[in-house]
């Protein structure tokens, strides 16, 4: 029995102190979690349903383990919404185009965009005087079999799943096209088909390989869009991707056009790209489609090419041993280069269509780049379309023996260095493998086009009028 002094020395009356206060719970309602207040095994958001990580099977790690299945849902459809009208990548006139791989981020893509259609619908058909129209959507994927060793029943089964993928979401109906690399030659045979994997198999390094087979990729999608009366052209395109395209053009020398590449718009193309995904991770991206239920299935064609590139592989091995020093990485290194100054290109056109919203064009006005804000650029590669500095580019007055010489010299560095050829022979070759939409693009506009010229300088021009005296 403990003493009642309060002069004792034993400190009895302490230790008796501690045996009661172990007999008493510890109370579980209340933990400070990065600053938040949270019950444990409750979602911080609701506090109502478990989060993901204890009641989900999301298998969460980082904040998405601290909110349940419907708040991260929310949640992360409220970063793809607050992106795509921040900066009026959709308005109600548009006509979208999805690039669809079947992978998780495009298949996230797909049905964020979906569910921004219906919700325009409903409130269109809710409204008395149904002013504002509801954009369309239409699905293409890439079909890059021709230069992949893979079967042809495999690709008919891919495509067959993606088809039943767009088919099954609700109305309004999605078109769904699909478009072959071969297309961008005039007519898409087999002899294109034989000419486009002898392209591929010219380039030598095995990352110039990827690089040009994504560079075609993007040509393909602007053919499709442009042929079909697409205004923008959606790329599911999220953080873990920017991240590790950051890396590689680190790495590539792509410093001047690498912020032309990460930025929520890039309307450089004759269809605008924009990147609704831009603020999501893939983990997130992940741990929603099994949330949803999403049947993942990327038709995994870079694997199966006669030469496999390693580019990608060892960019996300990279990314994933620093995300284990740090889980956020990904996201720091995307800011991180977000402070590089974007190009005038990098920001939607100025809208002047009196079906869109007043607070869509207010908020447009707020995050577009003013001219101050902006690297102006009217040079582009013609393989990549990646800006080039204007001195560098070729004045195409040499005779034709030099033209597959200044060809190169129109491209960009790393174009020049892992996809062209280094001898002249090769490169000839090289350029006769090229669609001549590409081949086309490295001439100036205004090559052996005098009418065209005289327009540009006629106000410099002296009337008949002006020269008699």
């Amino acid at each position: 029995m403990a003493c009642n002094s309060g002069n004792c020395q034993s400190n009895c009356h302490q230790n008796e102190q501690v045996a009661e206060n172990d007999s008493i719970p510890t109370p579980t309602t209340g933990s400070n979690d990065g600053g938040h207040q949270q019950q444990q095994g409750v979602c911080l958001k609701c506090k109502v349903s478990p989060p993901i990580s204890s009641g989900s099977g999301g298998g969460g790690t980082g904040d998405e383990a601290r909110f349940c299945a419907d708040c991260f849902r929310a949640n992360l459809f409220g970063k793809f919404r607050l992106a795509v009208t921040s900066h009026a990548m959709i308005t109600p006139s548009d006509n979208v185009l999805v690039a669809f791989s079947g992978g998780v981020a495009s298949r996230v893509a797909l049905q964020f965009v979906h569910e921004m259609q219906q919700r325009a619908q409903k409130n269109y058909e809710a409204s008395k005087d149904r002013s504002l129209p509801v954009f369309g959507v239409g699905v293409a994927f890439v079909d890059e079999s021709s230069v992949c060793s893979i079967s042809k029943d495999g690709v008919e089964e891919a495509i067959q799943e993606m088809k039943s993928t767009v088919s099954k979401l609700a109305p309004p109906v999605k078109q769904f096209h699909v478009v072959s690399s071969a297309s961008l030659y005039s007519s898409g045979s087999s002899d294109e088909k034989d000419r486009l994997k002898k392209l591929i198999g010219a380039v030598d390094d095995v990352t110039g390989k990827d690089d040009l087979l994504m560079h075609l990729r993007m040509w393909a999608l602007q053919k499709v869009a442009s042929e079909n009366g697409y205004t923008k052209l959606v790329l599911g395109l999220c953080t873990s991707r920017i991240a590790c395209h950051v890396i590689a053009a680190t790495v590539k020398g792509q410093g001047y056009s690498l912020s032309a590449d990460i930025q929520y718009v890039d309307a450089r193309w004759e269809v605008p790209v924009v990147l609704p995904l831009r603020d999501c991770t893939t983990q997130e991206l992940s741990i929603l489609c099994r949330i949803d239920g999403f049947v993942i299935r990327p038709f995994p064609f870079s694997s199966h090419l006669p030469c496999q590139p390693m580019g990608k592989k060892d960019k996300r091995e990279t990314l994933s041993h620093l995300k284990e020093e740090n889980p956020s990485r990904e996201s720091t290194i995307v800011r991180t280069a977000g402070k590089l100054t974007p190009f005038h290109f990098n920001r939607v056109p100025e809208i002047n269509d009196s079906n869109v919203p007043l607070a869509t064009i207010r908020r447009q006005k707020r995050y577009n780049l003013k001219p101050q804000e902006s690297i102006s650029s009217e040079s582009f590669c013609p393989i990549c379309n990646s800006p080039v500095i204007d001195s560098n580019s070729p004045s195409w007055g040499s005779p034709k023996t030099c033209q597959f010489t200044e060809f190169a010299s129109s491209c960009c560095s790393s174009c020049q260095f892992q996809i062209l050829p280094q001898d002249q022979l090769s490169m000839k070759e090289f350029c006769s493998l090229l669609p001549e939409r590409l081949v086309a693009r490295s001439k100036p506009k205004y090559n052996g086009n005098l009418d065209m010229l005289r327009e540009q300088i006629q106000d410099c021009l002296l009337s008949d009028s002006d020269g008699e005296t």
